[in-house]
């Protein structure tokens, strides 16, 4: 008997030692991915797994040794050195950002997510930019297509990559994706299909840039102490491919201040290559992009192509992605140069930037010499996507770049649907954060006053099951509303509710986009799930503005419309004091989010669902997939034990032929069925248990 434990136990710790291993395997980063690759036409699409392990990690952990003072150091496995501030973080397989997924157009995406985040948090993937188009349920959009992962379980994401382009993965759960479970997704195509291909020489994965502003402490104690407190919601710095210098450290042995280690990229003179840029910002804090001493030649954003355009910097807000070319043209004193991440709006106030650094092979080692304070980053010249500003010849405007895609149904001349959409921050007692008993707005201090982001004077709050899975399960008369159906004055009083718009499928949709600008010279970049839309207007009229002053605008035929080779997007940003119109057919039936990407302002109820289809129109729901629900107590399942009443009374009263009460054959055969089963088991348990 000792003997068969010990294989046992051998056997169940060769399984224990596996599934070690294979965590540890887990924590790659994919960079040598076998689907990272040249694309070819003709040539069969891969499968392409990854395996992604999600919980909190810190920065500077151990695994990082001497790192800053040994710079080498920084770079091992497990080393998160971010902006060199200890704090605690989120990660996908200990790396900020998370793995990168480079594949070409067409291949299959596997992704098996393990979360084994701490304080049982529930969590899910969203792939932005990716419109899941027969893959609805793979959007990864909490309480919407899916149920959050359960701590300790699995959820295996798997859908075909359909839209070429630069995008992002990142956490849809909470306030995640700001603590850094976010990173790069890039649909390649075979040159011979890019429009822009003959205007660069080199596309390479190493040169795929995320851009995020970054806080000093977890994102949700930010969070409680701004919504409940008086605490600032102004990023202290920001991160370059996770990585930045800010907070200095003091060398042990020379006295000297040192600093985590900044992004780099390498390019050889003369030759031409595609960047990628791409926002996971958190907070109302537009990034200005810009390589000293090199003009952009921007070629697409979200990956939507257009026809190209030279600029000397862009803007890029949260959720937005810009590609450009870069000519490696300054050959006749081989230097280093700045990449510079300046941010602007709120990020503005504690001069939050990041820097990077173009090396040109061949020039010497170390960093340029040019300023790094914020003020450098402030480049004149072309801007691309202008913050709260009026169209100019320096200052373009993103609805006026040409698509190269064809011109389709969504750019017909009176859309099948238009829905007006005022969004603002609203002085209205919130009862999550102002009891308006207790603590209403008018009784404390103003420095303590939150005001409510909202779209049409209604907070979204998320359903009890997600929709797309569960309609069944929820009574749709009483939980959804939009302001046509909401009873209450809204812009008087507090209404929260699961905001939804209903369209017919393939149905062209517009919606005017309106920031009334009455608090705040803010910025809401409004994301779509989904959908790429068009971009067909977009202006700020001043420095506030009314829905009915927009709607007034519109009947007078004061709002252009650009219905010929608007750009295609999934991510806008909406003049402060303005408007964005967009449009885009419905033609993907499902239950899409529209929200701003601002973590905040998205968390507290700054979003809508739009529904594309009828129920019945709706994509069928994949086997066995999960589900959740509301609970209360009923009764408790019977006992699959059998009691001893139960088996007394079987075996004294079992006897079909006469059915008597006596003890009988007929009876012990059935006893020792239903009580040597269970008996049986349970000696069994208690001998292992023992051995």
């Amino acid at each position: 008997m000792v003997i068969t434990w010990t294989v046992a136990a051998f056997i169940l710790c060769g399984c224990g030692l596996t599934t070690a291993l294979t965590m540890l395997d887990s924590m790659s980063d994919y960079v040598n991915h076998p689907c990272v690759r040249q694309c070819e036409e003709g040539i069969p699409n891969r499968r392409c797994e990854y395996h992604w392990t999600l919980e909190m990690y810190y920065v500077l952990s151990k695994a990082c040794y001497d790192c800053p003072f040994n710079l080498t150091d920084c770079s091992r496995p497990h080393c998160v050195p971010a902006d060199g501030t200890s704090r605690g973080i989120l990660t996908a397989n200990r790396r900020i950002p998370g793995p990168g997924i480079q594949v070409c157009h067409g291949d299959e995406i596997i992704v098996n997510v393990y979360n084994k985040l701490e304080n049982s948090q529930g969590t899910s993937i969203h792939w932005h930019g990716l419109l899941q188009r027969g893959s609805q349920y793979m959007d990864g959009t909490s309480m919407v297509t899916q149920c959050p992962i359960t701590t300790h379980s699995t959820f295996q994401y798997r859908f075909t990559a359909k839209d070429r382009g630069t995008h992002f993965w990142h956490s849809h759960a909470g306030l995640q994706r700001a603590d850094g479970l976010f990173g790069s997704l890039i649909v390649r195509q075979p040159p011979s299909h890019d429009i822009h291909s003959p205007l660069y020489d080199f596309d390479l994965p190493e040169h795929v840039i995320i851009v995020t502003d970054w806080l000093n402490e977890l994102v949700t104690s930010r969070f409680a102490s701004h919504h409940h407190d008086d605490g600032d919601n102004k990023a202290e710095s920001m991160l370059i491919n996770g990585k930045g210098a800010f907070t200095p450290h003091t060398d042990p042995t020379t006295g000297a201040r040192v600093f985590t280690p900044y992004a780099d990229f390498t390019v050889r003179p003369t030759f031409r290559y595609r960047f990628r840029v791409i926002s996971s910002g958190i907070m109302n804090c537009p990034i200005q992009f810009s390589i000293d001493n090199h003009t952009l030649i921007v070629i697409a954003s979200d990956g939507g192509d257009f026809d190209p355009i030279i600029v000397d910097s862009f803007n890029i807000f949260s959720g937005e992605r810009f590609d450009f070319i870069l000519i490696a043209d300054k050959t006749e004193e081989l230097k280093n140069y700045w990449v510079r991440a300046r941010g602007i709006a709120d990020c503005s106030v504690k001069k939050s930037q990041q820097l990077a650094v173009l090396r040109y092979t061949g020039a010497p080692p170390g960093l340029p010499e040019l300023a790094t304070n914020y003020e450098a980053g402030n480049r004149e010249g072309i801007t691309l996507n202008p913050l709260n500003a009026r169209a100019t010849d320096t200052l373009v405007s993103v609805n006026l770049l040409n698509s190269t895609e064809p011109d389709d149904d969504s750019l017909k001349q009176v859309p099948d649907k238009r829905f007006y959409l005022a969004m603002d921050f609203n002085q209205v007692d919130n009862f999550h954060f102002h009891h308006p008993g207790l603590y209403p707005l008018k009784s404390v201090i103003q420095g303590k006053h939150l005001y409510s982001p909202q779209i049409n004077h209604i907070s979204f709050s998320s359903t009890a099951v997600p929709p797309l899975t569960q309609m069944k399960d929820i009574d749709e008369d009483a939980t959804f509303c939009n302001n046509e159906t909401v009873q209450e004055q809204c812009d008087k009083q507090f209404c929260e509710c699961s905001h939804r718009l209903k369209v017919a499928l393939n149905d062209v949709v517009e919606l005017i986009i309106i920031d009334e600008g009455l608090l705040f010279n803010a910025n809401h970049p409004m994301h779509l799930h989904g959908y790429k839309f068009r971009v067909v207007g977009m202006d700020r009229l001043n420095t506030t503005i009314s829905l009915e002053e927009v709607r007034a605008l519109d009947r007078a035929g004061r709002l252009p419309r650009k219905l010929s080779r608007a750009p295609l997007k999934d991510t806008v940003t909406v003049p402060d004091g303005g408007y964005t119109i967009i449009r885009f057919k419905a033609d993907n039936p499902g239950i899409w989010l529209f929200h701003c990407h601002i973590a905040f302002h998205g968390e507290i109820g700054m979003a809508l669902l739009i529904q594309a289809g009828n129920t019945s129109e709706l994509p069928q729901v994949p086997k066995n997939f999960p589900t959740c629900n509301n609970w209360k107590f009923s009764s408790f399942e019977s006992s699959p034990q059998t009691s001893l009443e139960e088996v007394n009374k079987v075996c004294t009263s079992f006897n079909p032929s006469t059915n008597s009460a006596s003890i009988n054959v007929y009876g012990y055969i059935w006893c020792l069925f239903i009580i040597c089963i269970p008996l049986s088991r349970d000696i069994l348990f208690a001998v292992f248990s023992q051995s």
